[in-house]
């Protein structure tokens, strides 16, 4: 079992029809899960949508250090532990410093144990709040020109998680969230659409 980086170009079919989100994000940096030679799952990083929430973990100075931990998708045949093992040596190979941040979504079970195993600090929750739905599972920050803003599409609160990749205390002692204990609570693992088996874990 090795984690490796790889192309954008070769991740995007194998996560579409995996994972739940049936979309790809911002994609800065990709590794996968290689088990005897046969891809088992997929981890990526990219740079927020979102200007302000950059500036807002660790303030305007460090905005350009944080990356978005935005997929992680394992095959359910993959052995025990592996989104730990492929979290942390993926992690491992990304340029440092960097401020990761992540999210465990509570409209799709998920609670983040798999951050809480690699450490993470947990810094809350979201807001539940709407957003314009723009078809296809999509929201505001992906709108096509003519698309129909009357429709609101409403988002679940999530769970946020902020991991300090090398970063010196200078930098840590900057989180502008405050620090709570781990939430607990049921979990699911997997999801199945009706059409195609998506086994992407849920966090």
């Amino acid at each position: 079992m090795k984690v490796i980086p790889i192309r954008y170009e070769d991740i995007t079919k194998w996560l579409l029809l995996r994972h739940y989100a049936s979309r790809i994000p911002s994609i800065s940096f990709a590794f996968g899960l290689v088990i005897d030679h046969d891809l088992q799952g997929i981890c990526t990083f990219g740079v927020p949508a979102s200007p302000s929430l950059c500036k807002g973990i660790c303030g305007n100075e460090y905005k350009d250090l944080v990356l978005e931990f935005n997929r992680l998708c394992i095959e359910n045949n993959a052995p025990l532990n592996s989104a730990s093992y492929l979290i942390g040596r993926s992690i491992r190979q990304l340029p440092y410093p960097r401020i990761l941040v992540s999210y465990a979504d509570t409209g799709q079970g998920h609670v983040g144990y798999v951050y809480q195993a690699t450490n993470w600090l947990y810094t809350g929750l979201t807001k539940e709040r709407t957003d314009i739905f723009t078809g296809e599972g999509k929201h505001s920050r992906h709108y096509i020109k003519g698309d129909d803003y009357s429709k609101r599409q409403f988002r679940t609160a999530k769970h946020r998680y902020i991991y300090f990749h090398k970063c010196s205390k200078v930098i840590k002692n900057r989180l502008k969230y405050p620090c709570s204990p781990y939430p607990k609570g049921d979990t699911l693992r997997y999801v199945a659409d009706a059409d195609i088996s998506k086994q992407g874990i849920l966090v």
